[in-house]
C-alpha cells in the first residue's frame, strides 16, 4: 500500500503529466493537421475519415513524447516542492532525498513497462490504421498526380527497375529489364528503354535495346511489348512495404530469428529490437534526470530548459548509439542502450552527492 507521501507524489505526478500529455499531444496533433489538412480536402474526404486519421494517430503519439512528458513532469514537481519548501519540510521530517529517489525510480519502472506495452500494441495499431487511412483514402484520390522514382519489382520471369513514372499518363523513362529463363535459373536478356509505356495489355518499351546473355549479341526494336501484368498505380496508392523495425516488438524477434536462420544479416533489425526495449525504459533515465536538474535550482524555467536541452542531447545519443549498433561499429544491444546508460550514469552521479550532502 502507498503511504500518505507516496499517494500525494503520485497524484501531483499524474496531474502533471496528464497537463504536459495533453498539451504536447495538441501540439503535435495541430502541426500535423497544418501539415496535411490541404491534402484530405483536395481528396474529397469528409470530417470523419480526417477525425479518425488524427485520432488513430494519438496512441503513437504518445508512445512517441512520453520519455519527454514524463521528464518535463518530474522537474516540473520537484522544482515546485523545492521552492515552496516541501522537500526542506521533508527532510526536516526525516525523509531524505534517497527515499525521493527510490519511491520515483520505481514510479518510472512501472510507467516503462506501461510505456512498452502501451507503445507495441496501441501505437503500433495506430500506425497501420492512420497510415492505411492515409494509403487507401488520400493516396488513392490523388494518384492521378503522381509521380514514382527508382521502383525495383519482379513480375514472374521479369526485374524490372525504373527511374521515374507518371502514374496517372502510364508513361514511364530510363527502364531496365532483366528477364530469366523459364526455369529462373539464368538471365536471358538485358533489355534498356530511354521511355515506356505501362497498361493493362502489358508494357511496351520504345527504342529497346536488347543484349543476350547466351549470344552476347545486341537487338534494338523500335517498339518492344513484354507480358508484364504490374500496375503502377499500385506503387503510389500502396507506397513502400512495411518495414520489418516497424513490428511490435514480440513480432520482430520472431523475424530477426527466421532471418538468422537463412544467414541474412539482422545487426540493424537487432539494433532496432533493443532500441524499442531502451526507449520504454528510458522513462527510468528521465526519471534520474529529472531529480539531477531539479537538485541543482529550484528555478522552474531553468530547469525546463535545461530539461529540453538534455533530451534532445539524449534523443541523439540514441540516434548515434544506433546507427553504430545497426552497422556494426558496436554491439547492437550497446548501440541501443548507450543513451540510457550514459544519462543514467551521469543523473545518479549528481544524485549520490546530493544525497550525501543531506
Amino acid at each position: 500500500m502507498l503511504t500518505t507521501l507516496g499517494r500525494y507524489l503520485l497524484r501531483n505526478n499524474l496531474f502533471l503529466m496528464i497537463v504536459c500529455m495533453g498539451l504536447g499531444v495538441f501540439i503535435y496533433l495541430l502541426s500535423d493537421m497544418f501539415d496535411r489538412l490541404d491534402q484530405f480536402i483536395n481528396a474529397g474526404l469528409g470530417i470523419d475519415i480526417i477525425l479518425l486519421y488524427f485520432g488513430a494517430k494519438v496512441p503513437l503519439i504518445i508512445s512517441q513524447i512520453m520519455p519527454a512528458v514524463f521528464l518535463i513532469a518530474m522537474v516540473v514537481q520537484l522544482s515546485v516542492m523545492e521552492r515552496s519548501r516541501e522537500l526542506l519540510a521533508l527532510q526536516t521530517g526525516g525523509v531524505s532525498y534517497g527515499r525521493l529517489a527510490v519511491f520515483f525510480v520505481i514510479y518510472a519502472i512501472v510507467w516503462s513497462g506501461i510505456q512498452l506495452g502501451f507503445s507495441q500494441h496501441f501505437g503500433v495499431l495506430g500506425e497501420r490504421t492512420s497510415s492505411r487511412i492515409w494509403a487507401e483514402d488520400v493516396r488513392e484520390r490523388q494518384v492521378d498526380r503522381e509521380t514514382i522514382h527508382d521502383i525495383w519489382f519482379r513480375d514472374d520471369r521479369f526485374i524490372v527497375f525504373f527511374r521515374e513514372a507518371d502514374v496517372g499518363r502510364g508513361e514511364g523513362t530510363r527502364i531496365n529489364i532483366w528477364q530469366l529463363s523459364e526455369d529462373h535459373q539464368s538471365l536471358v536478356w538485358t533489355i534498356t528503354a530511354p521511355r515506356f509505356s505501362a497498361g493493362r495489355a502489358g508494357w511496351t518499351l520504345y527504342d529497346a535495346q536488347s543484349v543476350s546473355s547466351a549470344r552476347f549479341e545486341t537487338r534494338h526494336t523500335p517498339t518492344l511489348h513484354l507480358h508484364i501484368e504490374q500496375d503502377l498505380q499500385a506503387f503510389a496508392v500502396v507506397g513502400p512495404a512495411a518495414k520489418p523495425t516497424e513490428l511490435p516488438v514480440w513480432q520482430l524477434g520472431s523475424a530477426i530469428e527466421s532471418l538468422r536462420r537463412t544467414g541474412s544479416n539482422v545487426e540493424a533489425l537487432r539494433t532496432a529490437y533493443w532500441e524499442k526495449w531502451a526507449y520504454a525504459f528510458s522513462i527510468l533515465s528521465m526519471a534520474l534526470l529529472a531529480m539531477a536538474v531539479s537538485s541543482y535550482r529550484a528555478n522552474i524555467y531553468v530547469n525546463i530548459t535545461v530539461s529540453l536541452v538534455a533530451t534532445f542531447a539524449f534523443y541523439g545519443l540514441m540516434v548515434m548509439g544506433a546507427t553504430m549498433g545497426a552497422t556494426g561499429m558496436v554491439s547492437p544491444i550497446v548501440g541501443a542502450w548507450a543513451g540510457n546508460v550514459i544519462v543514467s550514469l551521469a543523473s545518479v552521479s549528481r544524485l549520490v552527492w546530493v544525497t550525501s550532502k543531506h
